[in-house]
């Protein structure tokens, strides 16, 4: 979000729609991955990854920024990170350490926003290598569900999956040690004022 962005207390905004389809989105993946229609399944991971991205940029154009939309966004994001890679996992198109090393980030900083909340911070703003994690594994899982196809394409959707997940991992983790230090800082100085 801009610093010239206003954020109002709207909750039926065009943004929040979309992400709230793609928390709708969530469980309809998961039951075409289990039911092993990877083609719709791919369908799918390809619309939210799209809407993602529709939603921020609405929010933006339509002077729709809203704190619900700053909270139900990234809310659908990790919603639909973690679906997606516990039926990755399942399927064996990914290994179970993806999944454990990014429910690692998201667990720290839970506790975070938690030790925050408890001394009066509301959460911190989004930070742009969080956003470009999140994008990056969101194209990397419906590349990696490529993948599984057993041509070229699933080649060269393999390499380029592999790209943006170990891109996307390192993203989330780089967002997590500055959203860190943003919290010992601002902890920081609140000790210093009492």
């Amino acid at each position: 979000m801009a610093s010239n962005d206003v954020v109002s207390t709207r909750v039926l905004t065009v943004p929040n729609a979309i992400s709230l389809v793609r928390l709708l989105l969530v469980p309809v993946f998961a039951l075409l991955i289990a039911q092993g229609e990877d083609g719709w399944a791919l369908a799918v991971l390809a619309v939210s990854g799209a809407s993602d991205w529709l939603d921020g940029v609405l929010a933006r154009r339509l002077g729709q920024v809203s704190r619900v939309g700053q909270l139900l966004d990234p809310a659908a994001d990790r919603l639909f990170i973690i679906v997606t890679l516990v039926a990755l996992a399942w399927r064996d198109v990914v290994p179970w350490w993806l999944l454990g090393v990014l429910v690692l980030r998201d667990v720290v900083l839970a506790v975070m926003l938690i030790v925050l909340a408890r001394a009066g911070y509301a959460p911190l703003q989004v930070h742009l290598a969080g956003k470009a994690g999140t994008f990056a594994l969101l194209y990397a899982f419906p590349l990696l569900l490529l993948a599984q196809w057993d041509s070229w394409v699933g080649t060269v959707a393999g390499v380029a999956g592999w790209a943006c997940a170990l891109w996307g991992v390192a993203l989330y983790w780089f967002s997590a040690v500055v959203y860190l230090a943003q919290a010992r800082q601002l902890l920081r100085d609140d000790a210093g004022r009492s």
